[in-house]
């Protein structure tokens, strides 16, 4: 987990700049940057709440479906 969240945050930290640009150039770099800050921001979120939950979701789906089809 801390790798993960190591490389993102370095990321955002490099492209922060590009994306709060206001120079020459900046009308094309600025979209890109902030893509990629947003994602690279949100991406660990999602890949330590959401998937630990639907991953949850769908094993305990499983579950009740193996129990029920063994039958007493």
């Amino acid at each position: 987990m801390r790798p993960m969240l190591m490389t993102a945050l370095s990321a955002c930290i490099g492209l922060l700049p590009a994306a709060i640009s206001s120079g020459i150039g900046s009308q094309v770099q600025r979209p890109l940057a902030t893509v990629v800050v947003g994602g690279m921001f949100i991406g660990p979120i999602l890949l330590l709440v959401v998937v630990p939950a639907v991953q949850t979701l769908f094993l305990d789906r499983v579950d009740q479906r193996s129990s029920t089809a063994a039958g007493p």
